[in-house]
């Protein structure tokens, strides 16, 4: 079988280990630079050249495209299901998960549950919008802010208003989230493929972080989800349309609280804090489909 990964680094861990795990499975394995691709549109005849080369024979695609360039690699995705490739990752559940507002509406639909959360148009009524989430301390974040970047935690009442101000100033669309104190700055990851939860993690912000991203000095451990934090996970990557899929959540007071369904999920991590080999279990779910 030719399976291509759309990476724009090959030489990222995650990229190098499902070409580890799909050649040792006999596969050929091959990196498509989606940011390099251009697409040929027209009558039932719909094509992907890479490097001049019109691209033939593949028979599953795995996605691995960047927040920065999810408008295009969305579109390489799309062009191949056009093909009547198997995509890992659909097209349009990537863009699903790359709008942290449109996700929440959807989790929220699905009847799962979320911190406290206010998102509004610029609002010059900031006092309004901290009483909403339940007061200081509150959490804001960027619309396209990823691995913790552009997250933001206002300690009181005057500086979550400031905050407010200023990223209204600068026309930067920003989410307002309830702090949930009782998490302790951390946070789970339940890293999900086809259905099934392969590996789940605690992760713990360092010493002063409330942020529990591993590119911010966050450590993790391998942890046993309850039956309510598993089937969070799987209800969340169903109701984004993923089939592979890594939910963050927040351990509450009353239950689970949905944080980000990630559509390219990290391996290094989560490999690394469970012992398993969640490669694999990616490159068999792309054998179960792709020979249909």
């Amino acid at each position: 079988m030719k399976i291509a990964i759309l990476s724009a680094n090959p030489n990222l861990y995650s990229t190098k280990r499902i070409i580890e795990a799909g050649s040792k499975k006999g596969h050929e394995m091959v990196v498509i630079n989606h940011t390099k691709c251009d697409l040929v549109i027209e009558k039932r005849k719909p094509s992907v050249i890479y490097k001049g080369a019109e691209v033939l024979d593949v028979d599953g695609v795995i996605p691995r495209i960047g927040a920065s360039v999810t408008f295009y690699g969305t579109a390489v995705v799309r062009q191949f299901e056009m093909m009547k490739i198997f995509t890992a990752t659909e097209s349009q559940a990537l863009v699903r998960s790359r709008d942290k507002l449109r996700s929440l509406q959807i989790l929220s639909r699905a009847g799962l549950g979320l911190p406290k959360t206010v998102f509004s148009n610029y609002s010059r009524n900031v006092s309004n919008i901290v009483e909403k989430v339940g007061g200081a301390p509150l959490v804001i974040k960027l619309l396209e802010g990823t691995q913790g970047l552009g997250v933001v935690l206002a300690d009181n009442k005057n500086s979550a208003e400031s905050i407010l101000e200023a990223f209204n100033g600068l026309q930067a669309r920003v989410i307002v989230q309830e702090f949930i104190k009782e998490a302790g700055g951390a946070d789970l990851r339940a890293f999900i493929v086809d259905g099934v939860v392969v590996g789940a993690m605690k992760r713990q912000g360092k010493e002063g972080e409330f942020r529990s991203n591993l590119h911010r000095g966050g450590s993790a451990d391998i942890i046993e989800l309850s039956d309510d934090e598993e089937n969070a996970a799987l209800k969340a990557a169903k109701a984004m349309g993923l089939g592979i899929a890594g939910v963050d959540m927040l351990q509450s007071e009353r239950g689970p609280l949905i944080l980000e369904v990630n559509s390219s999920p990290g391996l290094e991590g989560i490999e690394a804090a469970t012992g398993k080999d969640i490669a694999m279990q990616i490159i068999k779910y792309v054998e179960r489909n792709a020979e249909h």
